[in-house]
C-alpha cells in the first residue's frame, strides 16, 4: 500500500522544478516564515531595533531634516559614506512611523522580504543561465533554510540584499540581449536605466557591468553594434547625472555615488591593521573611523567629508607605497576571507568554505555544457564583483550580493552528485 505514494511526491517534486513560479512561492514562503518567527520571537536584543550604523544615521536625518548628512558620531554635514537607494527607503520608513522600534521592525521585514526574495528567484536564475532549475531550487531551499549573513538577514542592518538581486536580473537581461535578435535602442536604452540604478545600490556592480560590455563589443558584435552599446553607457549617465550633481554640489568634486573609498582603504592598510576589520578594531584603542572616534569625526567636521576622505585615501596610498609586501599580504588574506569566511570564526569559516568549495566544483561541472554567453554572464560577477573588497578591510556581509550565485552552483555539484547516487 505504500508503493503508490512514491509517484505522487514524484510529481509534485516535478510540478515545482518544471514550474519556477512554484518553486519561487516555496522558497520564498520557507525563508520568510524561518526569518519572520525569529523576528517577532521576542529573543533578539532591543538594541537590535535601533537606528545602526551610517545608513541609520543618514535615514534618521534624512527622516527629520530633509538632509543627506551626519553619518558619523556628531554632526558632520552632507556625506556620501552610504548608497542613496536604500537610505532613502529607511528613510521613508522612519517619516512615517517615526523612530521608534516598530520602525526598526519594519526595517527588518524589509531585509527578510528582500533576502527571501533572492534565494527565491534562483530556480528562475537557473534556467536562465543554463545551470538547471534543479540546482536553483537546491540553492534557494538552502539559503532559506540557513541565513547565510546570520542575524543581518532579519533585522536589517545592511542594503545587500538588493544589489545581489539586481545582479541576477542585469545578468538575465543581459544574456537576453545577447541571445535574441539585434538589440534595439530602445530596448537597450532601458537596460542601461536599470544597471544605472543598480549602481546607485552597490558601486561594485560597476566592474560586472563593464565587463560584461567589454565582452559585448569584443565577441557578440553580429548581435550589437556600438550604437546599441552608446544606448546602454547613455542610460547610465542619464540615471547617475542627478546623484553625481548632488555629491559635486555638496563636495565640489566628482564621485561615483559614494565617497568613503578613502577612509576603508586607510582602515585597512596601515601599521597594524588585520584583513578582518573586527581584529583591527578589537586591537587598536583608538581607531581611527569617525563612527568609533570621536577626533576623527571632529575632523569630518571641521575639513568637510570630501577632503576628510581625500587626505585619508592619501594616507592609505602612501602606505601601500611604503609597504608593497604588507599590502599583498593583506589583500591575500581578505581574499582568502571574502570566500572562506573569517579565520577568528573557525566553524563559520568552515561552513562558508564549504559553500564555496562546492560552488567552484559545480562551476568547473557547468562551464563545459555552456555556451561563451552563458559564461560570461556566470563568471563576470564572480571575478569581478570582488575586486574591491580585496584591497579594503573584510566584512562578512561585503559577499552578501553573490550568496545566490555561490548556492545556485553549489546546487549544480549537489544535484549531479545526486543524481549519481540515485
Amino acid at each position: 500500500m505504500g508503493a503508490p505514494s512514491q509517484p505522487a511526491e514524484s510529481g509534485v517534486w516535478n510540478r515545482i522544478i518544471r514550474s519556477p513560479g512554484r518553486a519561487f512561492i516555496l522558497i520564498f514562503l520557507l525563508g520568510f516564515t524561518i526569518r519572520g518567527a525569529v523576528l517577532v520571537s521576542g529573543l533578539l536584543p532591543s538594541s537590535y531595533f535601533r537606528p545602526r550604523g551610517e545608513i541609520g544615521k543618514v535615514a534618521v536625518t534624512l527622516a527629520r531634516t530633509g538632509q543627506f548628512a551626519n553619518p558619523y558620531m556628531i554632526p558632520t554635514g552632507a556625506t556620501a559614506h552610504p548608497t542613496p537607494v536604500y537610505t532613502g527607503l529607511l528613510a521613508l520608513v522612519y517619516r512615517s512611523i517615526g523612530v521608534t522600534p516598530t520602525a526598526n521592525y519594519v526595517r527588518g521585514l524589509l531585509a527578510i522580504l528582500a533576502f527571501s526574495a533572492l534565494y527565491a528567484m534562483l530556480p528562475w536564475l537557473g534556467l536562465q543561465l543554463g545551470l538547471g532549475a534543479r540546482a536553483g531550487i537546491l540553492g534557494g531551499i538552502a539559503g532559506a533554510l540557513v541565513p547565510q549573513q546570520g542575524i543581518l538577514e532579519i533585522i536589517g542592518n545592511s542594503d545587500q540584499p538588493f544589489p545581489g538581486i539586481a545582479l541576477g536580473l542585469l545578468a538575465v537581461a543581459f544574456l537576453r540581449r545577447w541571445s535574441g535578435g539585434p538589440a534595439s535602442a530602445a530596448r537597450s536604452f532601458l537596460l542601461g536605466i536599470g544597471c544605472g540604478a543598480a549602481f546607485h545600490l552597490s558601486p561594485p556592480l560597476l566592474p560586472v557591468v563593464l565587463g560584461w560590455l567589454l565582452f559585448e563589443i569584443g565577441w557578440s558584435r553580429a548581435r550589437t553594434n556600438w550604437r546599441s552599446t552608446a544606448c546602454i553607457v547613455l542610460g547610465v549617465v542619464l540615471v547617475c547625472i542627478p546623484w553625481t550633481w548632488r555629491n559635486y554640489a555638496a563636495f565640489h568634486r566628482l564621485l561615483f555615488i559614494r565617497g568613503n573609498f578613502g577612509l576603508e582603504l586607510r582602515l585597512a592598510n596601515h601599521d597594524g591593521a588585520d584583513a578582518d576589520i573586527d581584529v583591527t578594531v578589537a586591537r587598536e584603542a583608538a581607531f581611527r573611523h569617525p563612527s568609533a572616534n570621536i577626533e576623527e569625526a571632529r575632523k569630518v567636521r571641521d575639513l568637510g567629508e570630501g577632503e576628510y576622505m581625500r587626505q585619508a585615501r592619501n594616507e592609505a596610498v602612501e602606505w601601500i607605497y611604503r609597504h608593497p609586501r604588507g599590502f599583498l599580504r593583506l589583500t591575500f588574506l581578505r581574499a582568502v576571507q571574502f570566500w572562506c569566511g573569517p579565520v577568528r570564526l573557525p566553524w563559520s569559516a568552515a561552513a562558508i568554505t564549504v559553500v564555496t568549495a562546492l560552488a567552484l566544483l559545480g562551476l568547473r561541472r557547468a562551464l563545459s555544457g555552456l555556451d561563451r554567453a552563458r559564461r560570461a554572464a556566470v563568471l563576470m560577477p564572480l571575478l569581478l564583483f570582488p575586486l574591491v573588497y580585496y584591497v579594503v578591510s573584510f566584512v562578512g556581509h561585503y559577499r552578501a550580493p553573490l550568496e545566490g550565485w555561490l548556492l545556485l552552483l553549489a546546487g549544480v555539484e549537489v544535484s549531479h552528485r545526486f543524481e549519481r547516487a540515485g
